[in-house]
């Protein structure tokens, strides 16, 4: 079982909403994003999703031991948890990450308005234990069906001028005003909003 007292939580990621999920669930953590550039290898958005989650996770790591003396004795006896998270939303085999600019945001919510699209989130957690190097790796992901009322050009158009849909997958933020046009959802919200907070509670259980 893992000794929170003896592990510092890291979350490898700038995300706000993964941060107040993180929070809301009680855990003491600190934000360090990861600075490596993203490279997919992958088609299938689970295998997409885990893959950037890894990626982060593993560059956050390494950065802090980089930064560290190993041989100091105030590393000893103490854990260091690393979580990376990456979402993707995806519609009939196209996948869509955040949009660069309006036309983008606006092709990405056009495509998805009106039907069902998958939201994908990818987490790895690395507990790294400083006394022996050992390094334990744990990565899953979630899937969430949403299915969207209709649009209109206007309603596409006026949510994109909030700026909110920038730096969000698919271009839309669940937890904002585009609540109004989310007709169902079968699976985890929190899933869309950016972090399976159950999930990762029962997979750091697991460890």
């Amino acid at each position: 079982m893992i000794n929170f007292e003896k592990t510092k939580i890291i979350l490898a990621s700038q995300s706000p909403r993964r941060s107040e999920l993180m929070k809301q669930a009680g855990y003491e953590f600190e934000v360090i994003a990861s600075t490596i550039k993203e490279s997919i290898t992958e088609t299938k958005p689970n295998l997409i999703v885990e893959g950037l989650s890894l990626q982060k996770a593993n560059n956050v790591l390494d950065m802090i031991l980089k930064s560290v003396d190993l041989s100091l004795m105030a590393y000893e006896d103490l854990s260091l948890m690393v979580i990376g998270a990456d979402t993707v939303v995806s519609k009939n085999g196209m996948i869509m990450g955040k949009p660069k600019d309006w036309e983008e945001a606006y092709n990405m919510i056009d495509t998805i308005q009106g039907d069902k699209h998958q939201v994908y989130t990818g987490v790895t957690i690395i507990l790294y234990d400083f006394n022996t190097g050992k390094k334990t790796y744990r990565t899953f992901s979630e899937c969430t069906d949403v299915s969207l009322y209709p649009m209109t050009d206007s309603e596409i158009n006026h949510y994109i001028a909030t700026s909110d849909c920038y730096d969000k997958a698919g271009g839309y933020g669940i937890q904002d005003e585009f609540a109004v046009y989310v007709k169902e959802i079968n699976g985890d919200y929190n899933n869309v909003v950016g972090l399976p907070i159950a999930r990762l509670y029962q997979e750091i259980k697991k460890m």
